[in-house]
């Protein structure tokens, strides 16, 4: 764009104050609107982080501004008055009562990333939209697939969010095990498996009963014999397993399903074993927590979210698969309008996604500023409070739903459906005057209260004042 052009489009923009901000930066010079214009924002965002515990997580008022475009367009300080009042009525991640979601604060190298991120504007479709975040990518998922154990044919793809990576994944495993024209395949999963593979299975076309679910043992994780049993009664039924899917770090209790004896079972039977490793497979980056993810290096293919635990910002999920070659052989189409690949094959052709923005950039800064023992700190750390807060916990009160991992839920022990519904609404309102935020999923035919300890900012105190009112709870329930 030429100077003539720009200040044309200026003049049309007719904003509101005399703050001009042009719709598009100049590319023959630093913009000193647009400098001026971020600056501000980024004052903006900081002063909104650093008030964080001035409130509760929930916003006790949300007020939006007009949607639509107004005649004519906003200037700067208009435009800042409108992002503070949506602002305000945010969920505040930061709190350090936020205790409720896999939604921790943001890590502040993920945050500047996702600036550079939208400023590139690259497309991670074609590589010549991406030239060196195509690369990276590559590079970032093969550190991934090394370090969980995946052989050194693996490779993956990031996508927006574990549902997509576990539909990208079920597939490939379909295209993969030839199954790709056949309705009648089926997927185990554990009845603590995430919902997106209910999804999945409907997008791609499947029977009502594809996806069946294993029943799971007292800690939370599958039942192997009761797998092989659903295994046989298929074989009797003429049916195919399109794959196995095992959890590592289930959504309610953070359960992980038993990955060697699944790898085993599956390597025999010559099955797809994908794992979900959504929740839990950062963990197995550190070496304190890594052993409890045994066997998950055998899988064909892993989901990982990074945003989970570790504050990359949203959205950062990974495919990872042991035969990268697997991606292009279930997505592939052509790209018939780009030039050919500089690499193995485009980014538009690894998944679902065509247009994908460089939301690798954001994790791969992240784990930078972290490093190594940053990585350790930030899981130890986590899984520590779950061991602190259920140590707190009146066991003869309330029933604990845990696993190895940062998560954990309680019921009352004692008392009819209704009576534990009532409970969980009544403690978790209590909580929330408190500023202390947890959820109330239904498990198991009862309202558990939820916490989720990947919240930096959560201190002992916290944990105590939280423990007091949850063993406190009970009382009067019969």
């Amino acid at each position: 764009m030429n100077v003539v052009d720009r200040e044309s489009l200026v003049g049309h923009l007719k904003p509101a104050t005399t703050e001009l901000l042009a719709p598009f930066a100049s590319p023959q010079g630093l913009d000193p609107d647009l400098e001026r214009f971020l600056h501000a924002t980024a004052s903006q965002l900081c002063r909104w982080l650093g008030h964080a515990s001035s409130g509760g997580p929930l916003p006790n008022l949300s007020v939006l501004p007009a949607v639509a475009p107004e005649p004519d367009g906003l200037g700067m300080d208009r435009l800042l008055e409108d992002l503070q009042q949506v602002m305000d009525g945010s969920f505040q991640p930061s709190h350090p009562g936020s205790l409720a979601h896999l939604d921790p604060p943001p890590l502040t190298a993920s945050i500047a990333a996702d600036l550079i991120c939208a400023g590139l504007n690259n497309n991670l479709l074609a590589e010549e939209l991406s030239p060196s975040l195509s690369r990276l990518e590559r590079q970032l998922c093969g550190w991934f697939c090394s370090r969980l154990g995946l052989p050194d044919s693996a490779g993956g793809v990031a996508a927006s969010g574990g549902s997509l990576s576990n539909l990208n994944a079920l597939v490939v495993a379909r295209q993969a095990v030839g199954l790709a024209q056949n309705p009648d395949a089926v997927v185990f999963a554990s009845i603590d498996a995430h919902v997106s593979l209910a999804k999945a299975v409907r997008v791609m076309g499947l029977r009502d009963d594809a996806l069946q679910m294993i029943p799971v043992d007292d800690n939370g994780c599958l039942q192997l014999d009761g797998l092989e049993e659903r295994l046989q009664a298929l074989r009797l039924q003429h049916r195919p397993c399109l794959a196995v899917v095992a959890t590592a770090g289930t959504t309610v209790r953070g359960a992980i399903d038993p990955l060697q004896a699944l790898a085993e079972l599956c390597a025999r039977e010559q099955l797809w074993l994908h794992v979900d490793a959504a929740i839990g497979g950062v963990f197995a980056l550190a070496e304190a927590t890594a052993p409890m993810f045994e066997g998950l290096g055998q899988a064909q293919s892993i989901t990982v979210n990074p945003q989970k635990v570790l504050g990359i910002t949203k959205t950062s999920s990974l495919l990872l698969v042991a035969e990268r070659k697997a991606l292009a052989d279930a997505f592939a189409t052509g790209l018939p309008y780009m030039e050919p690949a500089w690499g193995e094959s485009h980014g538009g052709e690894q998944g679902l996604q065509g247009t994908r923005p460089a939301e690798v950039l954001k994790l791969w800064l992240g784990l930078r500023q972290l490093g190594e023992s940053g990585i350790a700190a930030v899981l130890s750390a986590a899984v520590d409070r779950r061991r602190i807060l259920q140590g707190q916990l009146d066991h003869d009160r309330l029933r604990l739903r845990t696993g190895p991992l940062h998560l954990l839920a309680v019921r009352p022990v004692r008392g009819d459906q209704a009576a534990i519904e009532g409970w969980s609404l009544h403690t978790r309102q209590r909580l929330l005057d408190h500023q202390l935020m947890l959820s109330r999923p239904l498990y198991e035919g009862a309202y558990h209260l939820k916490a989720v300890l990947g919240n930096p900012h959560t201190q002992a105190d916290h944990l105590h004042q939280l423990a007091e009112i949850l063993n406190a709870s009970t009382a009067g329930l019969h």
